[in-house]
């Protein structure tokens, strides 16, 4: 718990001011609650037993100002301390959105995606019991602990020892059941994060689901999950329900102690009825304060162990590093000298060598986990060279800015990727929209014909993943997108494998404009596309095999003419 707060002081200390109002509703909350106890030894001594007509009208006056005191002292406590706490719970969840999306591509790779969500989701709400409720509640109710203790102590100091000595009983029993407590939030949390990334997969999933009717499959997986889920929810129910019956039991004892001791003194006349009946609403109060702070200590622990959780990815750090100070202002040259990359235990590229110049269009082939997309990856740097080294005009490309590299780089691939919003706005993703170049890209990605005879045109929004186009219009889409960015370096990974002919075709048409006067590297399965290339990579287990043109691979490069002859591209 020290150390949750530790890391959350940063952001508290910007609040200073809401949590001065919030420590003014505090003290007003513990003020009334003591002010009411005290309130009933003056109500039943002077009213009731000395029959006083003039404080007749004046106390109850005091006891609705008192309520009232406790009661805005209340709202005022709740309002500050929850504002914090969303405040707060919003800036570390666009941090650790920020934190995550700087991780490279490695991390998303062995990353389940709900598990990512669940963070950002999950237990970050959870957290915010910590800063609003938490610091709070324990401060209201220690500062009504001790004001309590202040009108105990005041009439009796004997009684005050009889009823609070068994308090300290509690101790070990407690203890036990905050660390069980914790453990069981653990696994909890981790299991909430496990059917969030199974619901992810289903529905990202869900045509497969279908087409292979396996629903009652996926639900029976479901299932399992969400049974463990519900059993971890039942052992913390129990663990944490267990605070209340031993507070009270307790409470009871040290109640049933001060009523022998007590009704005697008052029998015996040393003690007034009012004083008595005061003390013995203090000491009934004073526990609901004590049985409150220990039963939400033991909750917080679900708080404590998602906060923990949200700190481990705040201190995530990028494998790629965006040291490069450079600003990428051309690209003429790209050129990969013994490069070697290494997946953990696996070689993907090895010794690769290959130039390619401004305006050149260089084509790789090869059977599928050849190295083709590895390749290319290193061009983003979504992964770094294990060995060996990438150059952009003669300058290792990691001295180069990671933002301006990528800003000058337009990746399509096969899988599109479509935002849920407006046609404009997918078109010119990431940067400002002007109309007329989002309908001269679509134009030179031949998408304007279908776009016009939309009912709203560039303004059209698209479902989510664009489901609401065809798939040779999502691709189009995309080109558009990297016509509008208007990149140095263009990179296309097989963005026509799944297309009809005729939407290939228009693909095609627009693939021609676009890499016009700017280095292009294909990844190709058609002939269609890498016929034209200046340069074709043939690639096999990692290593460029073969590399030329295509009438000089199709005469001398037995490789070229294996795939040629099975029809792989």
């Amino acid at each position: 718990m020290k150390e949750v707060l530790r890391r959350f002081w940063p952001y508290m200390r910007d609040y200073k001011l809401y949590f001065f109002f919030a420590l003014v509703g505090v003290v007003m909350v513990a003020a009334g609650t003591a002010g009411i106890t005290y309130m009933i030894k003056p109500i039943m001594d002077e009213i009731f037993v000395n029959k006083d007509e003039t404080l007749f009208y004046v106390l109850p006056a005091l006891l609705v100002g008192i309520y009232t005191l406790k009661g805005f002292g209340r709202f005022v406590q709740a309002y500050f301390t929850v504002y914090i706490g969303q405040s707060i719970i919003r800036r570390v969840r666009g941090e650790l959105l920020g934190t995550l999306l700087k991780m490279d591509m490695a991390f998303f790779n062995r990353t389940q995606k709900g598990v990512l969500m669940s963070r950002i989701t999950n237990d970050t709400s959870r957290i915010q019991s910590v800063v609003s409720d938490a610091i709070p509640l324990i401060l209201r109710e220690s500062l009504t602990i001790v004001a309590l203790l202040g009108v105990v102590i005041y009439h009796s100091p004997k009684l005050a020892f009889f009823a609070l000595v068994v308090m300290p009983m509690a101790a070990y029993p407690l203890s036990i059941l905050i660390k069980k407590m914790k453990r069981i939030s653990r696994s909890s949390q981790e299991k909430i994060a496990d059917i969030t990334a199974r619901l992810t997969e289903i529905f990202n999933n869900v045509e497969m689901v279908k087409a292979n009717t396996t629903e009652r499959f996926e639900c029976e997986r479901f299932e399992k999950d969400n049974e463990k889920f519900f059993r971890l929810a039942m052992k913390a129910t129990k663990t944490n329900e267990l605070v209340n019956p031993l507070m009270e039991i307790l409470g009871a004892i040290g109640g049933a102690v001060v009523v022998i001791v007590g009704g005697h003194e008052v029998l015996n006349g040393t003690m007034t009825v009012g004083t008595f009946f005061s003390f013995i609403a203090a000491l009934f109060m004073l526990f609901t304060p004590i049985k409150m702070i220990t039963s939400y200590y033991n909750r917080m622990q679900d708080a404590v162990v998602a906060a923990e959780r949200v700190f481990e990815f705040l201190d995530l750090r990028p494998e790629i590093k965006p040291q490069g100070k450079l600003p990428v202002e051309r690209i003429d040259t790209v050129r990969f000298e013994n490069v070697i990359l290494n997946y953990e235990e696996k070689t993907a590229l090895k010794g690769i060598d290959l130039e390619a110049n401004l305006g050149e269009t260089v084509a790789l082939v090869g059977d599928s986990g050849g190295g083709k997309t590895s390749l290319v990856n290193l061009l983003v740097r979504f992964y770094d060279v294990s060995g060996g080294q990438l150059l952009i005009n003669g300058t290792d490309i990691r001295e180069y800015n990671l933002e301006s590299l990528r800003q000058n780089i337009a990746f399509v691939t096969q899988r599109v990727f479509i935002f849920n919003d407006t046609i404009a706005a997918n078109v010119a993703y990431g940067l400002e929209i002007n109309e007329e170049q989002v309908v001269h890209a679509l134009k030179e990605a031949n998408a304007w014909e279908f776009v016009s005879e939309l009912p709203e045109g560039i303004h059209t929004v698209l479902d989510e993943a664009g489901v609401n186009l065809s798939g040779g219009q999502r691709q189009r889409i995309s080109i558009a997108r990297a016509i509008y960015k208007n990149p140095k370096l263009l990179i296309l990974d097989e963005a026509t494998s799944a297309l009809d002919n005729k939407s290939e075709a228009l693909i095609q048409e627009a693939f021609e404009r676009l890499r016009h006067g700017r280095i292009t590297f294909v990844i190709a399965h058609r002939l269609s596309t890498v016929k034209d290339a200046e340069k074709i990579a043939v690639l096999r287990h990692g290593k460029v095999v073969c590399m030329d043109r295509e009438e000089v691979l199709s005469r001398e490069c037995p490789e070229y003419q294996r795939l040629k002859a099975n029809n792989q591209f």
